[in-house]
């Protein structure tokens, strides 16, 4: 049976990979067969990442096991090869060509996969604890453990980045540690820039009360070991413009880097740049549909962070893109044109600003001018 299969194959297991994986599994006929080929053991919930490397005892909870990925399919079937059909490769794609992808180590006697259609969902690198350095669940419980260690011991701690994961370190510190000197630095004079003006206000409202010091309006000279030196000794923090400050630790949170290296064996056609990625930004270059522009390979799709769809990266909006290429796909497979369009909406965000208190913040509407905010303490 799994010989006369046809692959779908979806690379990368965070959110938007097993909504995409999950979504064609339940539309799919049952000629073809949905792989997600992901490297970690287990699935990574990165939003937690930065609570748990501060908060004790809770890091455990962050992994969870890829085992019940195609659950929802196996019980629509009651249990036949409608659902068991799909599975997890625990492997990294190492090189994606048109008709086939190049595993890191071997998957039932192949380092080979065919495949009908490929989705990329691989999303984006970001500088730890973001993102964790193993694959397997227990360097990354030990690893976390560490940081905690680490910022616990810690009497000054500064935080690099005023994007969300700087914002949401920094005040989780000052409100579980809040007789140490917490700073978070950024290199605009408004956090958060993507948002509407009123978010900074927020923000910054929240950390006057909290205590964290803000510095505001040059970039940090980000060392080669990026701060991860453990001496005992303080570290100095060099910003562009000549200040400088100290912090026992220091916690870089800024950028990410799109995971598209495997994509260096796809020959881009000569109408495309010879690029298949934007090189302004590094993402994977796709139309409407979230196919590859490339017209060589409308077979392939990218969704969520890897994409350069004009979507603002985040979960949500990774969801809604995840189902409108498992029904384009689906179109492929029916031998109809994938028509389906993503919907661009203004950035929006479900934002902690320490344990007790958190808010959901959209940006305005187009026509409107004010955003929609809901606060929350809990």
């Amino acid at each position: 049976m799994a010989g006369s299969l046809k692959n779908v194959i979806v690379i990368g297991g965070s959110y938007v990979g097993v909504a995409t994986s999950q979504g064609l599994a339940n539309l799919l006929p049952t000629t073809h067969r949905v792989l997600l080929i992901e490297p970690h053991s287990h699935f990574h919930h990165l939003f937690a990442f930065p609570r748990f490397a501060i908060l004790p005892t809770h890091e455990h909870k962050a992994f969870i096991p890829y085992t019940g990925t195609f659950a929802a399919a196996a019980a629509a079937a009651a249990g036949g090869p409608e659902g068991s059909r799909h599975g997890v490769v625990q492997a990294r794609v190492s090189a994606l060509h048109g008709d086939r992808v190049v595993l890191d180590r071997e998957w039932r006697g192949s380092r080979e996969i065919p495949y009908e259609h490929v989705v990329v969902a691989t999303g984006t690198r970001l500088r730890a604890p973001g993102t964790m350095p193993g694959d397997d669940k227990a360097s990354s419980v030990a690893y976390l453990r560490r940081c905690q260690d680490r910022l616990r011991r810690a009497r000054s701690v500064a935080v690099v980045g005023g994007g969300a994961v700087g914002v949401q370190m920094a005040t989780d510190l000052k409100e579980i540690y809040p007789d140490k000197r917490v700073t978070l630095v950024h290199s605009r004079a408004q956090l958060m820039p993507l948002y509407h003006p009123k978010l900074d206000e927020i923000i910054k409202e929240r950390c006057r009360e909290l205590g964290v010091t803000l510095v505001l309006g040059s970039r940090v000279d980000i060392p080669a070991d990026e701060f991860q030196r453990d001496t005992g000794e303080p570290i100095t923090v060099s910003l562009q413009d000549g200040r400088t400050l100290e912090a026992d630790v220091v916690i870089p949170a800024t950028g990410q880097t799109p995971n598209t290296q495997f994509l260096s064996a796809l020959p881009p056609s000569p109408s495309e740049g010879g690029s298949l990625v934007n090189e302004a930004n590094g993402f994977i270059r796709v139309g409407p549909t979230l196919q590859f522009r490339d017209p060589a390979y409308r077979h392939l799709y990218a969704v969520g962070d890897v994409a350069d769809s004009g979507a603002h990266k985040a979960a949500r909006p990774g969801a809604a893109q995840a189902q409108v290429v498992a029904r384009n796909i689906l179109a492929m497979v029916e031998g109809r044109e994938p028509v389906e369009e993503i919907v661009v909406e203004p950035p929006a965000i479900h934002l902690t600003l320490g344990l007790t208190k958190n808010l959901v913040f959209a940006n305005p509407d187009p026509g409107e001018t004010e955003p929609w905010i809901k606060h929350r303490d809990e």
